[in-house]
C-alpha cells in the first residue's frame, strides 16, 4: 500500500531522493489556484492505497526553489523518482484508464486489479461462495469502488439475480463518464440474460443461442451468428442481432482486434 505526503524542500531529500531507492516515488508539483491540479490530485490520490508508491505533493507557489531546479514551467507536472533520480513523467490531467495504464508502465501493479481477476477466475469455476466473500472484503477496503461495483453487478448477472444487478449499476452516478463503456457492457448483459430467461415467440433460435454464447464468454462464436442474422435480417424491422454485436463491442472494449474485426464486418453489410 502507498502513502501520500506534502514535501518542500526542507524533506525532499528525504522522503522523496533517499525513498525512491525503496519505492517508486511520483512527485506532483501543482499550485493551489490550478484547475486542472484539483482534477488530477483526487484521482492520484484515489489509486495511492491500491498501488505501492509514494505520492508526494509540491506546492510550487510555497516551493519555488524546488519547482525552479527541476525546471516545471507549468502545473500540474507529475515526475518519477527512483532510485534518487528524478524523471519526466506527464504533464496535465490524465484520466484514471490512463493514469492506471501509466502506473503499469512503471511496473507498478493494483493490488485491487489482481483482486478482480481473481474474483473473475473464481466466478468461471462457479466457486460462487468464495466469490461473494472476496467480493465483501474489497467493498470493505475500497468502499464506493465504481469497478467494485461492477464487478458486483456482473456476478449478481452471473447468479440470474437481474433486478438486483439493475438496481446496483444505475446506483453509479452520471459523473463517472470513464466507466461508461463498462456500464454499458453490464446492461447489455443484464438485457441479454432477460431475453434468454423471458423469450418471446419472435426471438429466433439462433439469437437465443448466440445471447447464451456472449454470456458464457463465447464472444467470437455469438459475433459470427449475430452476424449472419444481421446479414438474413436487414429488410425486417428485427433490429436485435445488430444491437447485441454493439453489445459485444462493449463488452470487449473498442480497441479489442476483435471488436475491430467485426465492427468492420457489421459495416460492409450496409
Amino acid at each position: 500500500m502507498g502513502i501520500s505526503i506534502d514535501v518542500d524542500k526542507t524533506n525532499f531529500a528525504t522522503e522523496v531522493l533517499k525513498k525512491s531507492h525503496k519505492k517508486t516515488v511520483l512527485v506532483d508539483f501543482y499550485a493551489t489556484w490550478c484547475g486542472p491540479c484539483k482534477m488530477l490530485k483526487p484521482t492520484l490520490e484515489k489509486l495511492v492505497p491500491e498501488y505501492d508508491f509514494i505520492l508526494a505533493k509540491v506546492d510550487v507557489d510555497q516551493s519555488p526553489d524546488l519547482a525552479q531546479t527541476y525546471g516545471i514551467e507549468g502545473v500540474p507536472d507529475v515526475r518519477v523518482v527512483t532510485e534518487g533520480k528524478v524523471k519526466p513523467g506527464f504533464v496535465g490531467v490524465l484520466s484514471e484508464p490512463k493514469l492506471r495504464n501509466f502506473l503499469g508502465e512503471l511496473n507498478l501493479h493494483s493490488e485491487l486489479e489482481t483482486n478482480i481477476q481473481a474474483l473473475q477466475n473464481l466466478i468461471r469455476l462457479g466457486q460462487h461462495e468464495q466469490a461473494k466473500n472476496l467480493l465483501d472484503q474489497l467493498f470493505e477496503k475500497y468502499p464506493n469502488h465504481i469497478t467494485i461495483v461492477i464487478e458486483a453487478a456482473k456476478f449478481l448477472v452471473n447468479l440470474n439475480k437481474l433486478e438486483e444487478a439493475k438496481k446496483l449499476i444505475e446506483s453509479i452516478g452520471e459523473n463517472h463518464r470513464e466507466f461508461y463503456h463498462q456500464i454499458q457492457a453490464v446492461k447489455s448483459l443484464i438485457h441479454l440474460k432477460e431475453e434468454v430467461e423471458n423469450p418471446d415467440d419472435s426471438i429466433d433460435e439462433i439469437y437465443v443461442k448466440a445471447c447464451n454464447l456472449t454470456l458464457s464468454e463465447n464472444y467470437e462464436l455469438a459475433l459470427e451468428l449475430f452476424l449472419d442474422l444481421v446479414s438474413k435480417n436487414r429488410k425486417n424491422k428485427d433490429d436485435r442481432p445488430r444491437k447485441a454485436m454493439l453489445a459485444i463491442f462493449h463488452i470487449l472494449g473498442d480497441n479489442h482486434p476483435t471488436s475491430k474485426e467485426y465492427r468492420n464486418k457489421l459495416l460492409n453489410l450496409y
